[in-house]
């Protein structure tokens, strides 16, 4: 129980007792229940149970101290023992003990009780049946009004339990004491986590991998690389969606700028480079952990308790400069963060949804999973994940993979005369939940096209209608490997880009790149004659002004011109053969003149762009079909 909601309980049974007379008359048991509540009021719970429990060996009916043990038990943690206790006081509730007062004592203690033990209907229906008990300047307090919110929450949710079935991650998984924070890449096949060998001083936090095999198991642990794990804690991280830049936290190593800091690592060529402090735009002197990277590592969600938020723990975020560097971290503001805690963040592979825990916002105990959505750029008001994700304990964390298959999570467990152990779980996340259209991930590699060398280049997957780039990876300069993810129903494009070559342009869904295993993307490098099919460029049938779906690939072909100053052009335009070849040549003729224009007003000299009309006469394929036809009505660029 959260200590103010204690605090509560307890201030509620002090302020009832004052204004009572007690259910019995034997002053020696009354005088001891008076003992127990000031060892209450001290803390000394163990002594006031005692005392309590003494006056109610004097005077069996003595409902009020039946009330204050189970109160206190419940206040330990000693939930079934709370239980017994005041269900015996309760048995004792009749004739003319049976006051309205005593059925509210009782009604408002077996409401916290069953909140406490998860029995969420039973607790609802207690408060329904006393809540006309409660006389109506209680219910004007703090306490009665936290409680009403909360039974009202529930009244909305137990009507639509979901059903989930938990599934703890085989061998050679879960071999360590403790393993925690489960992140996966966007295709499933990698898992990292905190691996933690006891709960001692010297038991240190370092970073774990292991990969899926052919058969669907799991390879062994092993540590993430010498690079990275040291002999300080490296824990709680997270990675990109092709798992090529990752973020972790760190406590008390010597450059760190607080408790706890956040550090990153990029690998390059397949290998993991050493890790550097974030520095002091994202780091504080106070507690930052917990980061979660967007699924291109282009934003940083984490949790922090600097000053200037809006609560204990608040969620923060920062943005990766094109220069390499991260802007100044900001306060995701009141929506998502409360006056208490926020922590545990994890953006979802879509850039659209953000998970956390927060014990802030309405919830059915502790430390709830909620979702915010972002629509329009903003964050939207919190979603609770309801039951039985949530229940009456904490739940500190979540992960969902890209597939929206399962979810990932640690489950504590103790067992008797044993330490505590920290397992990974999964379940399958419910579909009722919306996380948006299906992602589909498409892996290849990106070579040079005359020699068949890999190529770090950057892709940049980018939406035609509103010209936002949604992702952007980079390829690995040693194997020429990529990752990419794709929203199934966007229309979009992918860039292929590296300085000194030609520009490799997709239409995603007419080259049906999506969901692809081994996409080999060829880039060319800059050379007189060398040509490429302008992709992405539109425009309406019989027309020859751009459509607004072009400024994504006319901003690229502008940017490709500004990084080569010495290269200059010809744009080549080429339509289908519907319509006479005179028309055909002028209709061409006039597209190039467009990219020109918008060139040349975006600031190039004319001089660097010549134009032409090819009509069509030299289609791509032949025009036997409608798709074929599109393929021929076209924009061509060659190197002068």
């Amino acid at each position: 129980m959260r200590p103010v909601y204690l605090l509560i309980l307890l201030s509620f049974f002090s302020l009832w007792a004052q204004a009572q007379t007690f259910s019995i008359i034997d002053g020696k048991a009354i005088k001891l229940y008076q003992e127990g509540e000031e060892l209450s009021q001290s803390r000394e719970y163990d002594l006031a149970i005692e005392k309590y429990k003494a006056a109610i060996e004097r005077e069996a009916s003595f409902l009020e101290a039946y009330v204050k043990v189970s109160q206190l038990m419940i206040t330990q943690g000693k939930l079934d023992d709370a239980e017994k206790m005041a269900l015996a006081g309760k048995a004792k509730l009749s004739g003319k003990n049976a006051t309205s007062k005593h059925k509210a004592d009782y009604g408002w203690l077996f409401s916290n009780l069953y909140l406490k033990q998860g029995k969420f209907t039973e607790a609802y229906r207690q408060f329904q049946e006393v809540d006309p008990l409660f006389d109506e300047v209680f219910k004007k307090s703090m306490y009665y009004t936290q409680m009403k919110k909360q039974i009202d929450f529930l009244g909305t949710q137990l009507g639509d339990i979901r059903s989930i079935e938990k599934e703890k991650l085989e061998q050679p998984l879960n071999e360590f004491q403790l393993q925690y924070f489960p992140v996966l890449t966007a295709d499933g096949e990698q898992i990292l986590f905190t691996k933690r060998d006891g709960t001692g001083n010297f038991d240190k936090e370092d970073i774990y991998t292991a990969y899926v095999k052919a058969d669907g198991g799991w390879t062994d642990p092993q540590s993430i690389a010498q690079t990275i794990n040291s002999q300080f804690n490296e824990g709680t991280c997270t990675v990109t969606a092709d798992g090529n830049i990752l973020i972790y936290t760190s406590c008390d190593a010597p450059d760190s700028q607080g408790s706890c800091d956040l550090y990153v690592a990029y690998k390059v060529n397949g290998t993991w480079q050493r890790p550097t402090n974030m520095g002091t735009k994202v780091n504080s002197r106070s507690w930052d952990s917990q980061p979660s990277l967007s699924a291109d590592g282009r934003i940083l969600f984490f949790s922090s308790n600097r000053k200037g938020g809006f609560g204990g723990n608040d969620i923060w975020y920062t943005v990766r400069l094109n220069d390499g560097n991260w802007s100044d971290a900001k306060n995701l503001g009141s929506i998502v963060n409360s006056p208490k805690d926020e922590i545990s963040p994890f953006m979802f592979f879509n850039n659209e949804l953000l998970f956390f825990a927060s014990d802030g916002h309405q919830g059915f105990g502790g430390m709830d999973i909620f979702l915010s959505r972002v629509k329009d750029g903003e964050f939207q008001d919190p979603e609770n994940l309801g039951l039985p994700i949530n229940d009456q304990l904490d739940q500190v964390a979540l992960f969902i993979t890209a597939k929206k298959d399962y979810a990932y999570y640690t489950e504590l467990t103790k067992e008797d005369g044993a330490q505590d152990r920290s397992l990974l779980y999964r379940f399958k996340f419910p579909e009722e939940i919306y996380l948006g259209e299906n992602l589909l991930v498409t892996q290849g590699k990106v070579l040079n096209a005359k020699t068949g060398q890999p190529i770090d280049a950057t892709l940049s997957l980018v939406s035609l209608t509103n010209d936002s780039t949604l992702y952007q990876f980079q390829s690995d300069g040693k194997t020429g490997e990529f990752m990419m993810l794709y929203p199934e129903n966007a229309v979009s494009g992918l860039y292929v880009e590296k300085k000194g070559y030609l520009p490799k342009i997709y239409n995603v869904e007419r080259d049906k790149i999506q969901n692809v295993k081994d996409l080999k993307v060829e880039l060319t490098p800059v050379a007189t004659g060398e040509e490429f099919v302008f992709e992405n460029v539109f425009f309406d049938f019989d027309k020859y002004d751009l459509k607004s779906e072009s400024i994504t690939s006319l901003k690229r072909l502008l940017k490709f011109l500004q990084e080569n100053p010495n290269v200059n052009i010809l744009i080549s335009g080429h339509t289908d053969n519907v319509g006479s070849s005179a028309y055909n040549q002028t209709l061409s003729l006039q597209r190039a003149t467009s990219v020109q224009t918008f060139l040349v007003k975006s600031g190039l000299h004319p001089g660097r762009l010549l134009v032409e009309g090819k009509g069509d006469n030299e289609p791509m394929v032949p025009n036997s079909s409608p798709e074929n036809q599109a393929l021929n009505r076209r924009i061509t660029i060659k190197v002068l």
